[in-house]
């Protein structure tokens, strides 16, 4: 396993960090969660992404459960959380980024993970219903409380991220160290091009999610959904639309796929790697669910030697949607 530095923080994550979203308490057994994060763990594997809003803070209590099970040291890994969308509460004051909210979230995180801190705290939306002020300087008390060490943001905008660096600067508080966006070889435009200044600004380091989008760069779903597959479980009918919905991509992802076989690695391998070349990139967030996944998964870090820049050449003439990035 590498290690690369949470952007310009001291903090240092394991290039490949393990996820739970879908993975916990829906989609696997919990033994196989055990296995999984086990696995990863002991190949070097850092960090460990949970949220309140997955599977309604079930994930968060059985990662709780494995981790206390394996009793490793706390100076070994890190572990996150996010707030804004509750636990499936709808009233009033139990979702959002009102200092209320947070405060309790982040108590109720620390229970269900079964630790005395975060490493990571995540905004997991923005709250254009809270002033940015109250959300920068409940992060910051629970900072200066010992509850959490680094505090962040998910899928803000560049702007809204900025506004929160300014208020920060301000006022004398700590800003976000780190965002967690989208990122994959369809989903681009944003971390490449619209965040290109905080990077350079503020030193913003990422924790990208879905870099495999959602199983289709896998290569799996060439031929239709696989019985059991995570898109043909029932209720994720939304996320098989937005993954499979476009013809465009698919047949891209036939091309990707034999560009791979000429390789001789798996696309899932290639599109990993992909990410990992980016240096904007702090750590890759995987989601398998099955232990042959996750140890297929790990090896793209050596793929990434694989991808050379005549490599790279070819999957951008396949994509064609590198972003126009403009002078900074």
């Amino acid at each position: 396993m590498k290690y690369r530095r949470l952007g310009k923080s001291g903090l240092q994550l394991s290039e490949l960090s393990y996820g739970s979203w879908l993975n916990f308490a829906k989609l696997g057994s919990n033994d196989s969660m055990e296995k999984c994060m086990k696995y990863a763990y002991d190949n070097g594997v850092n960090f460990f992404d949970n949220a309140e809003g997955y599977v309604y803070g079930k994930s968060e209590e059985l990662m709780g459960k494995i981790l206390r099970k394996m009793k490793w040291s706390r100076d070994t890994y890190i572990v996150s959380s996010k707030v804004f969308f509750g636990t499936g509460g709808k009233l009033p004051n139990q979702i959002g980024l009102s200092r209320k909210h947070i405060s309790e979230a982040c108590h109720a995180a620390l229970k269900r993970l079964k630790v005395d801190y975060l490493d990571l705290y995540f905004c997991h939306r923005p709250d254009v219903n809270t002033p940015i002020e109250e959300t920068v300087w409940t992060m910051n008390q629970l900072a200066v409380q010992g509850k959490i060490l680094y505090w962040g943001t998910s899928e803000w905008s560049a702007k809204q991220i900025t506004e929160a660096h300014t208020v920060a600067k301000q006022l004398n508080l700590l800003p976000p160290t780190m965002e967690q966006p989208q990122y994959n070889l369809f989903h681009r435009e944003r971390f490449e091009k619209e965040y290109q200044k905080l990077y350079s600004d503020f030193g913003m380091g990422t924790t990208i999610w879905s870099p495999l989008a959602s199983g289709v760069l896998t290569g799996k779903y060439i031929e239709g959904v696989p019985k059991n597959s995570r898109l043909g479980l029932k209720g994720l009918e939304w996320l098989r639309e937005s993954a499979l919905g476009d013809k465009e991509k698919l047949e891209k992802v036939k091309k990707l796929f034999t560009l791979a076989e000429k390789l001789e690695i798996p696309l899932s391998r290639m599109a990993l790697a992909w990410c990992l070349k980016n240096p904007n990139v702090s750590t890759v967030i995987l989601g398998a669910t099955k232990l042959e996944q996750l140890k297929e998964n790990l090896k793209s870090i050596d793929t990434c030697e694989v991808l050379t820049d005549e490599v790279m050449k070819e999957i951008e003439k396949i994509l064609g949607n590198k972003p126009n990035l403009v002078a900074s």
